[in-house]
């Protein structure tokens, strides 16, 4: 399959059988790394990695990938370079599509990764925007298929805020790949009713199927897997707190929410979770909102610590399999020997 020259901005944008070649190729490129066969197909090129948001695990999958792929990377922080601020969006994709073979975004506004995909002349990546989050749906579902040796008819329960850019991107992916997928979440927190349609059209074609609820018990009886994110997403402000624990707190996953899937269901978080008392956002919510909601008195909020910890959660395998996944793309995209 020939994805030489690709951006890779959406989910929307692949069939598929490419997503799904995409994560057979991310699995066989994690077994050459875990059995030490080197896989630098890429060997001479040069990526380069615009956060706008910072970040762990997509600056990290990233560069190990770049570099176990034989290519260089150049890494530019929120403050590391002139985008958007002395620099276009437009200009800064025609400079740096000149110097690498590859650009990375992660962001805010869509609009910015559409533009630079636009002007760049090199395949674009996105590593996140407020309304996308594409490379941790391929990450998510290698976990998924590691675990149960297929993808379609599972039934995939996301809980929380179904309308950001995690409940859209794993929405869509359920839906081009035949997985079940029931969106858990107050009404208003559902996602856009105009991807909604889309989706529900690509379920009719691929044998899935969409569910929203705004029951948490419902919406997790007997799915295979549960998924969650954080309640407010980087960029929003800190007085969005109060009013979205107040729409959430009765979302959150714990044990006994578990307890209504299926015997074999597992866990899973695209991270970072706030699940105690051990960073700053997670005490400083516990100290002001804990007397008033109970459940996130110990800096838990969209998942229990009992839950993160349990022999069902895999968000620790998951979050390795950005690294896998996201190597996948760029050698996909930058059309390396690949055999």
């Amino acid at each position: 399959m020939n994805l030489q020259g690709r951006h890779f901005i959406t989910l929307l944008d692949y069939k598929p059988e490419e997503i799904e070649y995409l994560i057979a190729l991310s699995a066989t490129l994690k077994k050459q790394k875990e059995t030490g066969i080197s896989h630098k197909h890429l060997p001479g090129k040069n990526v380069v990695l615009l956060f706008q948001k910072d970040s762990t695990r997509t600056r990290c999958a990233f560069e190990v990938g770049a570099f176990d792929l034989g290519m260089g990377a150049t890494y530019l922080g929120p403050s590391g370079s002139q985008m958007g601020k002395k620099e276009s969006i437009k200009d800064t994709a025609r400079v740096l599509g000149r110097m690498y073979d590859g650009i990375e975004f992660r962001g805010y506004l869509h609009t910015d990764v559409e533009q630079l995909a636009e002007y760049a002349g090199v395949p674009v990546w996105n590593g996140l925007t407020d309304m996308y989050h594409p490379t941790q749906v391929l990450a998510d579902f290698l976990t998924v298929q590691e675990e149960f040796g297929s993808l379609k008819g599972i039934k995939f329960s996301y809980v929380g805020d179904a309308r950001n850019n995690m409940g859209n991107s794993l929405m869509i992916g359920c839906a081009k790949l035949g997985l079940n997928f029931t969106a858990v979440a107050p009404r208003e927190l559902w996602p856009e009713k105009s991807l909604i349609d889309v989706c529900e059209k690509l379920a009719a074609e691929s044998g899935g199927s969409l569910r929203f609820t705004e029951n948490p018990v419902a919406g997790v009886t007997g799915a295979d897997v549960v998924y969650t994110d954080v309640w407010v997403s980087m960029g929003e402000p800190k007085d969005v707190w109060h009013a979205r624990i107040k729409q959430l707190h009765d979302y959150q996953v714990d044990s006994a929410l578990m307890e209504h899937t299926a015997e074999r269901a597992i866990f899973l978080h695209c991270l970072p979770a706030f699940h105690g008392m051990d960073t700053e956002v997670g005490t400083q919510i516990a100290q002001e909102f804990g007397e008033e909601y109970p459940r996130v008195a110990q800096g838990e909020m969209e998942v229990t610590n009992e839950v993160i910890e349990s022999a069902r959660s895999r968000v620790f395998p998951e979050a390795e399999n950005r690294m896998h996944t996201i190597k996948a793309v760029m050698l996909a995209t930058l059309g390396g020997h690949y055999e």
